[in-house]
């Protein structure tokens, strides 16, 4: 007969034999990495160039000051006399090293002339990515005689033009490497043309064949303030980001889900959660109760969500306020006679810490845990190319601040905290730590870890 005491014995011997030998906070977990670089590589701009006023190099200035990695870019107002011209986008990647992705733009139909100078880019290695028509809901096309988009009927011109641009680009020995974005706001869509997916599957009943391909990413517009999402809120640009139908802004799910005008079904959400996807414009206008210091706070948060949300590019609206249209925009980095904003400022900081050039061949993993961590609290763990990690942990809240306790499954050597909104200097420097205590209110710090 086995008492209750010998029993108890059993258990804690066997429990004793099957424990680590090397301590281990209970908590921690094993996280994957994912290199520096990529998600510096994420962080894009849409620009005005010098055919609407802005002088190339303002704009190399402005680039080189808050560490963007590509540009939003595309044949609207090119030319050969300029005065922009292809020179100009070589002259700008030269300079500062950003990639190009090159779009027809608004309602724009020519082709030829964007595989043409799409392969100038890529013989120079500034070619990031073709894109698509700029939101053919709000600037038609015309396409072989026929009329899509715009207060048309039907969008079997912007499909036909797509699928086109696709297989002018795929069947380029030079540029076939390259992926093509899908065009924006195909939720849009007065008929099912099936610009809902990237490749139309079988049995999907629309007026396109099934087959047809029209990108290898899907490309949206999803900017955080929307009249179904009009005020600041806590945890603003993670839910702008959220590929489900819980976000309220103009996102993922509404052009590649469900579409938002017509309905019309695209992805189920298990293949949601997984597409490739990429934001050409998002962004925040100062104004009302967005204030230039809640528009930095969003901008420098906006990249981080989108990324660890599944965005592989994010590019911003914009670079600086555009003085060649109706009123001073107020969403640029940058104002109008290019005095850098609160935003230039955080996002120079946040690309100068994190700054990484080499290359990484598989980044590894950090045992670590947030304690009772809060939902308005993200993390994304990087690692450098020396193999430093570096833990983001931000918080989007309005009002208030959480303080929160990181736990580490081994002993870190070297521990230094950085914070974006003040400067690109460690704010704290500490050593051998198998825990960390931080404070968050509104923004991102910065965890450099190397362990013992």
């Amino acid at each position: 007969m086995i008492t209750t005491s010998k029993m108890l014995h059993f258990l804690v011997g066997a429990w004793l034999a099957l424990a680590p030998i090397s301590p281990r906070h209970a908590l921690a977990a094993p996280q994957n990495a994912v290199a520096t670089n990529d998600f510096l590589n994420s962080i894009g701009v849409v620009s005005t160039f010098p055919d609407r006023g802005q002088p190339l190099a303002k704009t190399i200035e402005m680039v080189r000051y808050c560490g963007f990695r590509w540009i939003r870019a595309g044949i609207e107002g090119l030319s050969d006399d300029g005065p922009t011209t292809i020179q100009t986008f070589l002259d700008l990647h030269r300079e500062t090293g950003v990639l190009l992705n090159w779009g027809l733009v608004s309602g724009g139909t020519d082709v030829k002339k964007l595989v043409e100078t799409g392969k100038v880019l890529a013989g120079a290695g500034a070619l990031l990515a073709f894109e698509g028509n700029n939101e053919p809901n709000n600037w038609g096309v015309t396409y072989q005689g026929e009329k899509g988009g715009g207060r048309e009927p039907s969008w079997m011109a912007v499909a036909k033009l797509q699928r086109d641009l696709y297989q002018a680009v795929k069947s380029d020995p030079v540029l076939a490497k390259y992926p093509v974005w899908s065009i924006s706001e195909p939720g849009a869509q007065r008929d099912n043309v099936g610009l809902q997916f990237l490749t139309i599957p079988p049995g999907a009943q629309t007026r396109m064949p099934d087959g047809t391909k029209y990108a290898d990413y899907a490309n949206v517009h999803n900017y955080i303030y929307h009249s179904h999402s009009p005020y600041p809120a806590d945890n603003k640009t993670w839910r702008a980001a959220d590929p489900t139908a819980a976000s309220r802004v103009d996102g993922l799910f509404g052009n590649f889900g469900v579409t938002w005008a017509r309905g019309f079904l695209g992805y189920t959400q298990e293949q949601l959660d997984t597409l490739p996807r990429v934001t050409t414009e998002t962004g925040v206008a100062i104004g009302g109760t967005v204030t230039e210091q809640m528009h930095g706070l969003n901008l420098m948060s906006m990249y981080l969500a989108q990324f660890t949300r599944g965005y592989a590019y994010t590019s911003v609206y914009l670079l600086r306020d555009r003085t060649d249209e109706g009123g001073n925009q107020s969403f640029g980095f940058y104002k109008a006679d290019y005095s850098p904003r609160t935003a230039a400022f955080y996002l120079h900081n946040l690309t100068t810490i994190l700054a990484d050039k080499g290359a990484l061949a598989k980044p590894g993993q950090l045992d670590f845990t947030i304690a009772d961590q809060p939902e308005t609290v993200h993390d994304l763990l990087l690692q450098h190319s020396d193999g430093t990690f570096q833990l983001v942990v931000w918080n989007e809240r309005l009002t208030g601040q959480d303080r929160l306790t990181i736990h580490f499954g081994e002993k870190q050597a070297s521990v230094k905290t950085y914070d974006p909104t003040i400067g690109v200097d460690p704010i704290q420097t500490l050593s051998n730590l198998r825990s960390l205590e931080i404070t968050l209110s509104d923004h991102p710090i910065v965890i450099a870890l190397s362990p013992g």
